[in-house]
């Protein structure tokens, strides 16, 4: 098979979660096992950290990575979904696998898929071990699907685990309250391995510890290790001081990850990073300074309040769930400072889109009314028709045109925007990925 041959068997014969939902979904782990016993376990020949959690799971993965590649570790990344090439999914120092690579592990496993019947998810999580194990990567940093306990990725024991947060998503499958889904996320930790806790609530604190008792894992909760303050962002930048509680000493940071919810990601990374390093692991102040003001340029990460342009400012994220659509608006209220007579200069334009099994009514609750809004959705089968969405969002006092494409979509927000307004592009990881600037 071609490449091009191959990605679409991997796309049209295999369950895929981003295309069909839920139904892809295998809750256990058992084709994920048969797979990876048939290629000698592949998952067990290298040392991994695995992140899970709502949100923040896959900044966290991608500036750990650069981290310790910039401390110069062969490190090998796995996270999803991708944006625009499937191969963003499986990284090396930054590199992603090769399409010969993919060609090859599919064609060499494919009398065993055929009788596996893996997900894509699965097929995926068992390429990205071996292509690591044949590279012999010196760690590589796991970010989970969803879920954890029961995550295609969930075969391997990590040196480190790591739960950024807990908040409303998958809740189909995850379970309706935040203590089912913390419960789901929880079962990452494993047997006397460290667990890192990006941030908890009341009803969430309780499931980790008594899964940490229980599994006699050290557990560590990033914000009583660190407190931020001074917090600057730019559209390229974020500065801000972190406090080591421990050590009274405050350090400044500056990231090209520019979104103010990278704050508590930093946070949650900074945690893990002194785990790695009493565990042996050596990563100078300067490696670590420099791998988080150039995480973008060592792993590829995109989507997280990226600015594409100015003059009017155009923001890409990939908020898609309640948690994410508030640290969003959050920060757009920051970009909109009023002027010195109390006008606010910049007038809001939301290119939005969605898929079917999110909460929608509930984030169509959290947004702004006198914002002009552009409904639209990505070219998969889970999303929501732009109509359909319009409509639903008429019924919150939400108004705007209807596309069938977001490159339409932004296009229109650009030519009706004035030079000092803010489009924000945001609502499903897919739709992001079909954007065109």
């Amino acid at each position: 098979m071609t490449y091009h041959q191959t990605i679409e068997y991997l796309y049209e014969q295999l369950p895929m979660f981003s295309r069909i939902g839920a139904a892809a979904y295998k809750e256990d782990l058992h084709n994920t096992i048969l797979l990876c016993n048939a290629l000698d376990n592949p998952q067990t020949k290298f040392k991994s950290i695995h992140i899970a959690g709502t949100n923040g799971k896959g900044s966290c993965s991608h500036m750990l990575a650069a981290i310790l590649q910039q401390a110069g570790y062969k490190t090998g990344l796995y996270t999803s979904p991708h944006l625009k090439d499937f191969r963003e999914r499986i990284k090396i120092n930054g590199e992603m696998v090769s399409e010969a690579f993919v060609v090859e592990f599919v064609e060499r496993t494919k009398i065993l898929s055929d009788a596996v019947q893996p997900s894509f998810f699965e097929l995926t999580v068992a390429m990205a071990f071996d292509y690591f194990a044949q590279q012999q990567v010196d760690i590589a940093v796991i970010e989970t699907g969803l879920g954890g306990r029961l995550d295609s990725t969930n075969i391997i024991t990590p040196i480190l685990s790591v739960i950024t947060n807990i908040g409303y998503d998958h809740m189909n499958i995850l379970g309706d309250t935040l203590e089912k889904i913390a419960w789901e996320k929880a079962g990452i930790i494993k047997q006397s391995i460290p667990v890192v806790v990006g941030e908890y609530i009341t009803e969430t604190k309780a499931i980790f510890e008594s899964k940490a008792i229980a599994c006699d894992a050290p557990i560590h909760f990033a914000q009583h290790e660190y407190e931020v303050s001074n917090i600057h962002a730019t559209t390229d930048q974020l500065k801000c001081d972190i406090k080591s509680v421990a050590l009274q000493e405050t350090e400044s940071f500056s990231l090209d990850l520019n979104g103010l919810y990278q704050t508590k990601n930093l946070r949650t990374v900074l945690c893990a990073e002194g785990i790695l390093i009493k565990q042996g692991f050596m990563i100078s102040n300067a490696a670590e300074k420099f791998a988080l003001a150039n995480v973008k340029k060592l792993t590829g990460l995109q989507g997280r309040w990226d600015v594409v342009a100015v003059n009017p400012m155009v923001v890409l994220d990939v908020a898609h769930n309640e948690d994410g659509i508030r640290q969003v608006l959050e920060q757009a209220a920051c970009c909109r400072q009023p002027s010195s007579d109390g006008i606010i200069k910049k007038k809001l334009h939301f290119v939005i889109g969605m898929v079917k099994d999110k909460e929608v009514s509930k984030i169509l609750s959290l947004l702004p009314k006198e914002a002009q809004y552009y409904f639209t959705n990505a070219h998969i089968p889970r999303a929501l028709v732009s109509g359909d969405l319009k409509i639903k969002a008429a019924g919150y006092g939400l108004t705007g045109d209807s596309f069938e494409d977001v490159n339409e979509a932004i296009s229109t927000a650009k030519q009706q925007a004035q030079k000092d307004d803010l489009i924000i592009v945001f609502g499903s990881v897919f739709l992001v990925g079909e954007v065109n600037i």
